[in-house]
């Protein structure tokens, strides 16, 4: 029972997929088990698993944010701007993820007591951030970053990246929260059913506002991450982020109609977007053909979802 019931998690299938496709792109192509590919991987990843984590929070109450690429690049042009005026690498820390908290309280609270659709506001939220950008950057880029906080993009401890480092703690950190703390378990219970979880005492608004927040906190410090490992901040900083974390999370089980999904099974699934990209690049795949891939990924994972509902329901 034990078996047939680990052989139908999400995660377990992931898993099996990542290791087919590192076993696949192994043997076709000689760099991809080399130290430098593999530590290259490490480096892009952290930054999509560690925003995958607040949309995984997001997507499990029911909700979706597509504003988060754009978000990425302003903590990025933020961070590289006071960076470039040589403010203390702590006081860019703070000032990357203050931006991002404010971005997703005006997200959350937009969505939690103004009653908009979230896909309305994030998708207004992303033109709007999107155009304060290029008001910022006059479509210059932001280069010449100083080696101070170079360490968090490309450190390494014990031959892993720092920044992956991070990610493995935010993961334990959230996986706990999710399961073991009130909070957690209320946003479990708005995806499932919110107004039998308005009935048992969850506060509806603020466990919303909670989840938008916290994600803007967790995709300032990826965008922080981004001008670490990269040293420049372009106007499309961010372009096209927002679907490879929506793809992490919904390949790594959480279910686009809410009330399921782990932060670990968002980790497997951005191993499994950043194996794909990896391996696409190496095989000289032409780039367009990247959100081909994961536009059909995300396609055929929701479909998978909506159809087990269907049949949960019967």
């Amino acid at each position: 029972m034990k078996r047939r019931t680990l052989l139908r998690k999400r995660e377990f299938t992931v898993f099996g997929l990542i290791v087919v496709l590192a076993v696949v792109f192994s043997l076709t192509t000689e760099r991809f088990l080399s130290v430098s590919n593999l530590t290259n991987l490490l480096l892009q990843l952290a930054g999509t698993a560690i925003a995958a984590i607040g949309m995984t929070m997001i997507i499990i109450t029911g909700g979706i944010d597509v504003s988060i690429g754009s978000m990425l690049g302003m903590s990025s042009v933020v961070a590289g701007k006071l960076l470039m005026g040589s403010a203390p690498v702590f006081s860019v820390v703070l000032a990357a993820m203050g931006v991002g908290l404010l971005m997703g309280l005006v997200n959350g609270f937009l969505i939690a007591y103004g009653k908009i659709p979230p896909i309305i506001v994030t998708l207004g939220m992303l033109n709007i951030i999107r155009s304060l950008l290029f008001q910022l950057l006059g479509g210059r880029w932001v280069s010449g970053i100083p080696p101070a906080i170079r360490v968090i993009g490309l450190g390494k401890w014990l031959g892993i990246p720092i920044s992956m480092w991070i990610t493995v703690i935010l993961i334990v950190f959230f996986s706990y929260f999710l399961n073991s703390r009130s909070l957690g378990r209320a946003i479990y219970a708005l995806g499932n059913n919110p107004e039998a979880a308005r009935v048992s005492g969850v506060n509806l608004a603020k466990t919303t506002l909670f989840v938008y927040t916290v994600t803007g906190i967790l995709v300032g410090f990826a965008g922080l991450i981004y001008v670490a490992r990269t040293g420049i901040v372009q106007t499309n900083t961010g372009t096209g982020f927002e679907l490879e974390v929506i793809a992490a999370v919904v390949l790594g089980g959480t279910s686009i109609l809410g009330g399921k999904g782990t932060v670990i099974g968002s980790l497997l699934g951005a191993f499994l977007v950043g194996i794909i990209k990896n391996g696409m690049v190496l095989l000289n795949v032409p780039a367009l053909s990247e959100g081909l891939v994961i536009g059909a990924l995300i396609l055929v994972s929701v479909v998978i979802d909506v159809v087990r509902a269907r049949g949960e329901r019967l």
